[in-house]
């Protein structure tokens, strides 16, 4: 049985007590037995409606925890040119070592390797740079509160 059935079956109770007393007590009781019965409904509104906002209250607190938590990418543009210097400053000695050691297929290797740095530090300082289109907010499921 789940939460709500038996929360369903706990107020089916209830109301069968109140219908029971109110044929012992007689009609003179129906306005304290009707008042009494709703405020026992109203407990169990406020109660749902106090757990669901404790809960989206947990649930905000863990996306603003995540969010404070998670690194922040770094993009300035002094970051971007001294890996830019330093790029290129390497590249030259890579390249004479890949090529003086290998020849063209050493040069090659050196300058893969350089360009894989770059890219992942552009994929890095600016994600999603290489995935293509990205999907707009309020598409495909995102859920507005």
């Amino acid at each position: 049985m789940s939460g709500m059935d038996a929360r369903d079956t706990e107020l089916k109770k209830e109301l069968d007590a109140t219908l029971q007393a109110r044929r012992e007590l007689g009609e003179e009781y129906d306005s304290a037995l009707v008042d009494s019965f709703l405020e026992k409904v109203e407990q169990r509104i406020d109660g749902a409606v106090e757990r669901r906002l404790r809960r989206r209250l947990a649930e905000q607190q863990m996306v603003t925890a995540r969010d404070a938590r998670s690194p922040k990418p770094t993009d300035s543009w002094g970051e971007r040119f001294g890996f830019g210097i330093v790029s290129l400053v390497l590249a030259v000695p890579l390249s004479a070592i890949g090529g003086g050691v290998a020849g063209l297929p050493g040069l090659l290797v050196a300058w893969a390797g350089i360009v894989g740095v770059n890219a992942f530090q552009a994929a890095r300082v600016n994600p999603g740079l290489f995935g293509g289109r990205r999907r707009e907010s309020g598409q495909d499921g995102d859920w507005e509160d």
